[in-house]
């Protein structure tokens, strides 16, 4: 797995083009190609020709699903019957719980105290055993792989995973297959893997459009490992559970090292403010991580004014609380 070393990190394999190829015959009979749709109302917010790839349509609500099939499904019979660790804020947490009762197997996701019940109670739906584990990301990971250790299940980590990556690289390739001259991706980014996948698919199929990642403000850790070159921690405040990661990860970060073009935060209030807008524009719902790209879309008018670009609506999970809070407090400073 590993080759040679980037800075103190080891350097894993990275999957291509092809392995993202590859991943959609496995996952297609199970998953939804979502649309790719143009939406007039967001063309004139942002001044720019404005598509959105509706991954909040996808099956479970989420890109995530796409990675969770293409690693499961390729395991063993002998690793599905140890069955499958991992830790998750939500999203990630559906896939392998779909994917595992897809493919016959048993799923234990660890989560934070605190996590999304609506994605809590789909992946107690889907048959997995749900723990709880800490109030940050972090400390709900370091137990997953204690229980994967413990159990001899086979731990799946939420980014360093090329099948992960593989997999939710499909989405991309419907974008670049159902729209030509696309000046500018943008690509919300939490743990990594669906920016590492659209950098992968994108320099492949479409060198000359532009990947840009944006993170939480709040939750800055991905961003600044990219900007310093190295691995780091930072403290995490987002109330976008999507984004809500604390370091960066080695996979993830090693490809975008290479490939990414930009990288951006945003504010609380702007992802409140584009989950307001996907609400009056598109009649859609998205979550926190799934409004980021139009929150550094908003934030990126003037780069973008009169430019082809696509936002990736990266999953609809919200919970009515969530959305009540968003409704009230952006329509009261409206």
């Amino acid at each position: 797995m590993f080759s040679t070393t980037w800075g103190d990190q080891h350097v894993m394999k990275e999957p291509s083009v092809r392995d993202a190829l590859d991943a959609r015959r496995v996952i297609t009979p199970y998953i939804t190609r979502t649309p790719l749709r143009q939406y007039p109302a967001l063309s004139s917010l942002i001044g720019a020709d404005v598509w959105v790839k509706h991954e909040n349509f996808q099956i479970l609500g989420a890109f995530k699903v796409r990675g969770g099939l293409n690693l499961i499904g390729r395991t063993t019979k002998q690793e599905r019957a140890r069955g499958f660790v991992t830790a998750s804020t939500g999203n990630h947490g559906q896939s392998i719980a779909f994917a595992a009762r897809t493919f016959g197997a048993a799923a234990t996701i660890v989560v934070p105290e605190g996590a999304n019940p609506i994605k809590i109670a789909a992946m107690e739906a889907l048959g997995a055993r749900v723990v709880f584990h800490g109030k940050v990301f972090e400390a709900a990971r370091e137990q997953a792989e204690t229980l994967a250790a413990d159990t001899g299940a086979r731990y799946v980590h939420p980014a360093n995973e090329p099948a992960l990556i593989a997999g939710v690289a499909t989405y991309t390739l419907e974008v670049h297959e159902d729209l030509s001259n696309i000046d500018v991706i943008i690509v919300p980014l939490g743990a990594g893997s669906g920016a590492s996948g659209a950098c992968i698919v994108t320099d492949a199929l479409s060198p000359d459009t532009r990947v840009v990642a944006v993170q939480a403000a709040a939750a800055p850790a991905g961003y600044r490992s990219w900007k310093e070159g190295k691995l780091v921690s930072a403290e995490m405040q987002t109330s976008a559970e999507g984004l809500a990661t604390s370091q960066g990860y080695e996979l993830p970060q090693q490809i975008l090292k290479k490939r990414l073009d930009s990288f951006v935060l945003v504010s609380e209030e702007r992802i409140r403010e584009a989950i307001y807008a996907y609400v009056q524009c598109t009649r859609t719902l998205v979550e926190g991580a799934g409004a980021a790209a139009l929150a550094a879309a908003i934030d990126m008018k003037k780069e973008l004014a009169g430019k082809r670009v696509v936002l990736i609506a990266s999953g609809g999970n919200i919970a009515p609380d969530q959305l009540r809070a968003v409704l009230s407090s952006v329509s009261a400073t409206a």
